[in-house]
């Protein structure tokens, strides 16, 4: 781990929350010992619940490198990964995850990222948001073009 990489994680956590864009939350994403994107919390300041610092970082160093997969990139972030940005750092496929506080370290400042990895782990039934299946069979049309596409790339 590269402390200096993780202080820079830390710095845009400040940075951003006291430029009031977002909460106290911040991100890079390194390859091959350069930073190739950052980010900070902008949920707020963009209306965007999507805007958590690992996304707006992967976005960052997609459109830095022109791609949508960062193999061979690590991220540094300046607090454990909710579960929508666990996903995106997956979907990105990095590497590794290099961290500093901890999800109970954000729920004890108010943040309530914790009740998302519960829900996540009930049966979609059981879940707080109510899920209704329908159109299956349309759905896996779509699914079979897909699979006729010869020029589909693959992600």
């Amino acid at each position: 781990m590269n402390q200096d990489f993780l202080r820079e994680a830390i710095r845009l956590s400040v940075e951003g929350m006291e430029a009031g864009e977002g909460g106290p939350f911040g991100a890079i994403v390194v390859r091959n010992g350069k930073i190739v994107g950052r980010g900070w919390n902008r949920v707020t300041s963009t209306n965007d619940p999507t805007a958590h610092a690992e996304i707006v970082a992967i976005r960052d160093a997609c459109g830095n490198l022109n791609t949508f997969s960062l193999a061979g990139c690590e991220i540094y972030t300046s607090c454990e990964p909710c579960p929508m940005c666990f996903a995106a750092i997956y979907w990105a496929r990095l590497e590794r995850i290099y961290y500093a506080a901890t999800g109970a370290d954000a729920q004890a400042a108010g943040f309530d990222d914790c009740r998302f990895s519960h829900e996540l782990a009930l049966p979609p039934a059981s879940r707080s948001i109510s899920m209704v299946r329908g159109l299956e069979e349309e759905a896996r049309e779509a699914f079979q073009a897909w699979m006729r596409k010869a020029d589909r790339i693959a992600y």
